[in-house]
């Protein structure tokens, strides 16, 4: 083994030893997580993930939380990526302080706009539903989603736009039959990133809720008792809140490999 490798594989075992603690913690009582240090768990039990799975306040949250996050997608690539084709192709009055502006909201602390959007989603009858989060997470999406997709499409030369109409083909027929695939790769690496900010958000999703929509990290803070932290219980939920990002990650692995090389990431 040489030096080169490793780098690598320390960084790796590094980067994966939180992970293995916590999925060791999930097999463990609270009584053995607290009473010292063990590598393995003594006693093992699947109590906790049993927990979860069968009771529906539980595992109704994580479905919760799947539905926002993927509205919250949906709406973000739906309305980026006309809008970041518009920053690429064309030159307008203001279009570089409107650029900046759409930035400017994603810099933006969640904290800072959740008075407002429970006074107004409660005015409208919004409250405690999935499209109240899906929307507020659009806030910070879009702009993120914007910026990406604007330096994948900046990378197209904009001949292949003269080509196709000069071929016939409408902009509707051009946009999602030729001009889509062609940047494929900056949509999933768009999408990956609004999925996940969108998951592990945890301001806005927990108090734009409180029943009918109660995400995963609303749901979490019920381990908390006057006896202490059910720790095994959360570490379970912990462990089950990595495997949606995790299949994210497999599906657009190589989109985000290309993203990097290639876009705005």
């Amino acid at each position: 083994m040489t030096k080169r490798s490793l780098v690598p594989i320390v960084y790796i075992i590094f980067l994966m030893l939180p992970i293995y603690w916590l999925l060791n913690m999930s097999f463990k009582t609270t009584n053995e997580i607290l009473g010292g240090f063990t590598a393995f768990p003594h006693q093992f039990t699947l109590d906790s993930y049993h927990t979860i799975l069968t009771d529906p306040t539980w595992y109704m949250a994580y479905v919760h939380s799947l539905i926002y996050v993927c509205l919250n997608t949906v709406f973000s690539l739906a309305v980026a990526l006309p809008a970041a084709y518009a920053f690429s192709r064309y030159r307008f009055l203001g279009d570089k302080h409107l650029f900046f502006w759409l930035l400017s909201n994603r810099m933006a602390p969640p904290a800072v706009f959740v008075l407002p959007f429970v006074q107004l989603y409660s005015a409208v009858g919004l409250f405690d539903t999935h499209i109240a989060v899906a929307l507020a997470h659009t806030l910070f999406n879009i702009p993120l989603a914007v910026w990406i997709l604007e330096g994948f499409m900046s990378g197209v030369p904009k001949e292949l736009d003269e080509t196709a109409y000069v071929d016939g083909y409408s902009f509707p027929h051009f946009f999602f039959r030729i001009f889509i695939p062609t940047v494929s790769a900056g949509i999933g690496v768009a999408a990956f990133f609004c999925f996940m900010f969108s998951w592990v958000e945890m301001l806005l999703a927990k108090n734009l809720t409180s029943v009918a929509a109660k995400p995963i990290v609303a749901a979490m803070t019920k381990t908390a008792s006057a006896s202490g932290y059910e720790l095994g219980l959360l570490a379970a939920a912990g462990v089950l809140t990595l495997i949606p990002g995790a299949i994210v990650v497999y599906f657009v692995r190589n989109y985000i490999a290309k993203g990097f090389a290639l876009g705005r990431v």
